[in-house]
């Protein structure tokens, strides 16, 4: 189906040629009504005429377009934004492209030289944008595009004025797609490379001629499109060819102790570690980047020293990671499905809460945050102990944080299977941080992943790391009012009704257990805590379907006293819905960093998965997963790579795998990975299982494009021992 912008009005600066007007011929033959506005000077800024705006109107109409000229500079932006609302109503599209050249070494620049150039990119754009923006934000609708350069993302010899112009752009850009965003204006960025007045002096004929304006013009349609949900994007185009750019970080270096001055001599001895990409994470937004200072800061105030509590040798990260607990199994029927929607505070009393409370309703369904008590077992029944190198004292233990993810909706009766494994231990200082990833299975069937973050008191001082690559980051939540705040009482026996979920802990029930805890009284489970804020967040922005859930991640502050209020603040970002949950009578912080993420009412959630039929190659994986599992540390020795897989179904990403034989004793993961994949694959499920049946040569695959491979594409000579020698596939 093609892109229509009929009835959209597109305004484009700079659009008297090049570029510009390559946009103006495009959006014009599919119906936009158009303001093409060009200055007419020169491309160093001089001068000034009508006569290209006037061509490319002429053009535009000449074909039967819809499109008036404007001749005013980006630095009178009101008067460009009511060019188009006294012609056509309305405002839909700003395309900020104008700009020149005036190109100079560093020690030559003039004053003039650099504030001309900020006053027509920067500033221009700006204020170009701000006369459209509550335009846009009160119908609703609104599509900007920022013009950055190679020059601006990288730098360029001669250029240093264009250079920080166009890079501000893009800070200007990023910001405006975070404060569009809830009123459906999105703003992204673009770096075009293409034959214009701007470079012909600067390409070589045969070039210039190469890198035709028409092979960048429909990136910027899409972009523009009203079904286009791309915000806060960075693309790379030319010649025909996309990219989107992104940041990457280096894990980098702790180079401070507590109390002690920080020397640049710290720096230069870990200036290696500080520039190692290995392992590098790829922040997406402020948050991301403040949620690595607070864990920094965390880190040096538990200052990692030799500590004298911690007997010698009780803790070996060396041996314990890698190790897998053994598997536990969980029957149930619907009657714990309702113990545990009751314990995390549902009643008859709404409506809405029959169909997790009453197992004859039409729709009756497991709430997905019981997805943590088949798993918990495994913590429960003592499995801690039988791991080698993991000599804690388990009345020692806390729970820091929890992550979930649910792959398909859970089912109301039967047997789970959980199976957890070590990924990673962390030494704290005063204490050993340990992370546990468990899956848990529905026969063959994956259907939840949860990672515990369980902190042992007094454990720490071993000479461990401090962080992990592998740890589901918890993520501040955005500084601004919430959008949604939903406040729940809970009751006197709130911890006792939870309980019976299969958290026995005295502390939450006995109160001379919890005295000598340090507690006036028994306190509520956290994780009765998180159960409260999901539903909250179910209700307010899923409908109660628990089939647009996709994941909820917590870090477990303070603790709850029953009977207090439960009050949660949420922040919606897309589909994520970052939250904080609150005592509300004292204000105390009770989960921080927290957020859930939601299956969009359009994606192919794990219930419409279901119903139009499992991925048969979740099948296939969950059975290399278990043929492995006697060969993991043999297969590492051989192997020692990562590799990931992308299932699609119906042209959309359907799942994720990752089978890493490179870390710990070799795991087989479902779901976005953490760490670092050396090559991935990317297969329809149905091209995927005529591979692995042997119907398709995966070489025909690849040449045909049905199987693609990203990365060291020799690794794919190693997937074969994976596949045929130990899988037996």
């Amino acid at each position: 189906m093609s892109l229509s912008f009929e009835g959209s009005v597109v305004l484009i600066t700079g659009a008297g040629g090049g570029l510009g007007r390559e946009y103006a011929l495009a959006f014009a033959e599919r119906g936009a009504s158009v303001v093409v506005n060009d200055l007419g000077a020169d491309t160093k800024g001089g001068g000034k005429s009508s006569a290209a705006a006037d061509k490319v109107v002429e053009e535009i109409r000449a074909k039967g377009g819809k499109a008036v000229a404007n001749y005013d500079s980006v630095e009178e932006g009101e008067k460009l934004i009511q060019s188009a609302l006294d012609a056509f109503g309305r405002i839909d599209v700003v395309v900020n492209n104008a700009g020149i050249l005036r190109d100079r070494s560093f020690a030559r620049i003039s004053d003039l030289d650099w504030d001309l150039i900020h006053r027509i990119h920067l500033r221009g754009s700006f204020l170009v944008t701000r006369a459209a923006w509550n335009h846009m934000k009160k119908q609703k609708f609104g599509r900007i595009i920022m013009t950055t350069s190679a020059a601006g993302i990288y730098g360029n010899f001669g250029q240093a004025n264009y250079s920080a112009a166009k890079l501000g752009l893009l800070g200007l850009s990023n910001t405006l797609a975070i404060e569009g965003s809830k009123y459906n204006v999105y703003c992204n960025t673009i770096a075009p490379v293409a034959g214009s007045r701007l470079t012909e002096d600067v390409m070589p004929p045969d070039l210039l001629a190469s890198l035709k304006p028409e092979y960048v013009a429909p990136l910027v349609l899409w972009l523009c499109h009203e079904a286009c949900q791309e915000n806060g994007g960075l693309f790379e185009v030319g010649a025909g060819w996309i990219g989107k750019l992104r940041w990457e970080r280096t894990l980098g270096q702790i180079v401070r102790q507590k109390n002690k001055p920080m020397a640049p001599e710290a720096v230069r001895d870990q200036w290696d570690k500080i520039c190692d990409f290995t392992g590098a994470t790829k922040p997406k937004s402020l948050q991301d980047s403040m949620a690595l200072m607070m864990n920094v800061l965390s880190d040096v105030e538990s200052e990692v020293k030799a500590n004298p509590t911690a007997a010698a040798g009780s803790i070996s990260p060396t041996e314990a990671v890698g190790q897998k607990l053994p598997p536990t199994a969980f029957t149930f029927t619907h009657t714990q499905c309702i113990l545990y929607a009751l314990g995390v505070g549902m009643s008859t009393k709404d409506p809405d809460h029959l169909r997790f409370l009453y197992e004859g309703h039409p729709e009756f369904s497991c709430l997905p945050t019981f997805g943590v008590i088949p798993s918990q077992s495994a913590l429960m029944d003592g499995g801690l102990s039988s791991i080698p190198g993991l000599d804690i004292d388990l009345t020692q233990i806390l729970h820091g944080e929890q992550y979930l993810e649910i792959y398909r909706p859970l089912p109301t009766s039967g047997t789970l299977t959980s199976e957890a494994t070590v990924v990673d231990l962390l030494d704290k200082g005063s204490g050993a941080l340990l992370l546990l990833d468990m899956n848990t299975y529905s026969g063959n069937e994956l259907v939840a992943y949860n990672q515990f973050s369980v902190f042992v008191v007094g454990a720490g001082g071993f000479g461990g790391k401090r962080t992990s690559e592998k740890a589901k980051a918890p993520i501040p939540p955005p500084k601004r009012a919430p959008d949604a705040v939903v406040t729940d009482s809970t009751t006197k026996d709130q911890a006792a009704l939870y309980r019976l979920s299969g958290d026995w802990n005295p502390l939450h029930i006995d109160p001379s257990f919890a005295a000598m805890a340090g507690f006036k009284a028994p306190i509520l489970h956290g994780l009765a805590s998180y159960g409260f804020a999901a539903r909250h967040v179910l209700k307010q922005f899923a409908d109660n379907d628990p089939s647009r859930f996709k994941a909820i991640k917590a870090r477990f502050v303070k603790p709850v006293i029953p009977g207090q209020s439960l009050q949660t603040e949420m922040w919606k970002e897309g589909n994520r819905i970052h939250i904080q949950c609150k005592v509300k009578e004292t204000g105390d912080v009770v989960l921080a960093g927290a957020y859930v993420d939601l299956h969009g009412t359009s994606e192919a959630s794990p219930e419409n998965l279901t119903r139009g039929g499992a991925l048969q190659s979740d099948l296939v994986f969950a059975e290399i997963g278990r043929r492995m599992k006697d060969a993991g540390s043999e297969l590492v020795k051989k192997v020692n790579a990562v590799f990931g897989w992308e299932i699609t179904k119906d042209g959309k990403s359907a799942a994720q795998w990752t089978i890493d034989l490179k870390n710990g004793g070799g795991t087989l993961n479902r779901g976005p990975y953490s760490g670092k994949v050396d090559v991935t694959f990317t297969a329809s499920d149905e091209d995927f299982m005529e591979v692995v049946q042997g119907k398709l040569n995966p070489q025909k695959a690849f040449f045909s494009g049905k199987l693609k491979v990203k990365g060291n594409i020799m690794l794919s000579q190693k997937l074969e021992v994976i596949l045929k020698d130990y899988a037996k596939l």
